[in-house]
């Protein structure tokens, strides 16, 4: 046995090394010359605005479309037939769509004057847009369980955001259940259950490869047996050029509707606005097949062509219900015509100076 000094020296030893390594974290953090507590000190004044990230996603937008209304100010009348071009150029650039574009820029020829300003322009635009977009207000689930079918193409973002929808419906109060009717994808499932551990959600769920029906069934029997909230099945994502896809989407929702009276009581179709025109052919052939109620449209911080909201809303009928505009929980929002309106054509505001940082005397700083 080692002597008694041996022991003691060593626990000095440690002590005084445990010691240096503090000090050196101390000297890392805190500038020369400043006190350990001394931190910089925000100028008086409002803090700053949180990002808008419906307008950050939209920017690109609506720049294209800001330079060709900037065109029109100060032209005189006799110009109002050359920017009137221009503009539905920029809408079908945005990927307002040809037909759309054409629709709207008629729509503001009838409203406004020949000697309009590029203002007026701009002004009478937003107004026809939110005319054509329409109020769709978030659904207040009616039913116990409240059953949500989300379907789409895959690549669109569709198991994040019934992952999103579970932390809403959670926020709110509302039991949820997670139903992984995608079984053609293992990954799919696993991504199911990770939303249902974060957001405490409970899962059903079969192996890879499973009959997608049956899970649906499953889920129908466990959320009636529980007194589950509301339910949000997953599918597996489907070609919409594939009928044999389709139907088998289709005997889905037949099951869920027979264990389930009046459900699915909503059907949403996700898709990804960076696709363009192709979302509206696919927002037609999922109707056609499931009756789709609402659209959730995926992606738009990372698209210069926001405008195809417009065209699926004014082509397709189907409201927008959603939009995806980042990776957090909090950037899956209830769609809002007038706030997706200014996004796209409000002015930018000037860029203010940013906020003054500074130190406290006794930082020491120059």
């Amino acid at each position: 046995m080692a002597p008694s000094w041996i022991i003691v020296g060593g626990a000095v030893l440690v002590l005084l090394c445990l010691l240096l390594a503090y000090a050196r974290m101390r000297r890392r953090s805190t500038p020369p010359g400043a006190p350990a507590e001394a931190a910089p000190e925000r100028a008086p004044g409002p803090a700053p605005a949180p990002v808008d990230r419906l307008r950050q996603g939209l920017l690109s937008t609506r720049r294209r479309l800001a330079a060709q209304l900037e065109a029109a100010l100060g032209r005189g009348p006799a110009e109002l037939a050359r920017v009137l071009p221009e503009l539905e150029e920029a809408l079908v650039a945005a990927d307002v769509g040809v037909r759309t574009s054409a629709e709207l820029v008629a729509r503001v020829r009838a409203r406004v004057g020949p000697a309009a300003s590029g203002a007026e322009i701009r002004r009478t635009l937003q107004r026809e847009v939110e005319t054509v977009l329409g109020e769709t207000p978030e659904p207040t689930p009616g039913a116990r369980p409240w059953v949500v079918l989300v379907t789409g193409v895959n690549g669109v973002g569709k198991t994040t955001t019934i992952g999103k929808l579970a932390a809403r419906h959670a926020a709110a109060g509302r039991t949820v259940m997670l139903v992984a009717a995608d079984t053609f994808r293992a990954a799919a499932i696993e991504q199911l259950a990770v939303w249902a551990e974060r957001t405490r959600a409970e899962l059903v769920r079969q192996g890879p490869g499973a009959n997608p029906s049956a899970v649906a069934f499953d889920g129908m029997r466990a959320a009636l047996a529980r007194a589950v909230d509301v339910v949000l099945v997953d599918t597996a994502g489907r070609l919409h050029t594939r009928a044999n896809l389709m139907d088998e989407l289709c005997k889905v929702q037949r099951v869920i509707a027979r264990e389930v009276p009046g459900a699915p009581h909503d059907t949403l179709l996700v898709l990804d606005a960076t696709t363009g025109q192709n979302a509206i052919a696919q927002a037609r052939t999922f109707s056609e097949a499931l009756g789709v109620t609402g659209i959730v449209l995926t992606k738009l911080d990372g698209t210069a062509r926001g405008g195809v909201a417009i065209a699926i809303r004014e082509q397709t009928g189907i409201p927008i219900r959603y939009v995806g505009v980042g990776e957090g929980t909090e950037d899956l929002r209830p769609f809002a015509a007038h706030q997706f309106a200014l996004a796209l054509f409000e002015p930018e505001a000037p860029v203010s100076a940013p906020d003054e940082i500074r130190l406290t005397p006794s930082s020491g700083a120059n």
